[in-house]
């Protein structure tokens, strides 16, 4: 897993690149307000650890894409030739 980000700072921008294995995925449900449910992403890496939280509007929208991207691949063949 690869993150980069990206902040403004009183210097200017600030850029960070990390990169690590995901680790963990926790899912924390709200009863009351099921709107408000979070999902973690927990990472570590050799330098680097962090956490990434999606709302489940977020989780709904990166599904919705990968699903349409995934049926454009499902058509596509990989030929190799010898010369």
């Amino acid at each position: 897993m690869r993150i980069k980000a990206k902040k403004q700072n009183e210097d200017g921008i600030v850029k960070l690149e990390t990169s690590g294995e995901l680790k963990e995925i926790i899912v924390k449900e709200d009863f009351l307000n099921p709107n408000n449910s979070l999902t973690e992403l927990c990472f570590r890496g050799k330098n680097s650890s962090g956490i990434v939280e999606l709302t489940t509007r977020e989780i709904e929208m990166l599904n919705r894409e990968i699903e349409t991207r995934k049926n454009l691949l499902k058509g596509i063949k990989v030929l190799k030739f010898d010369k």
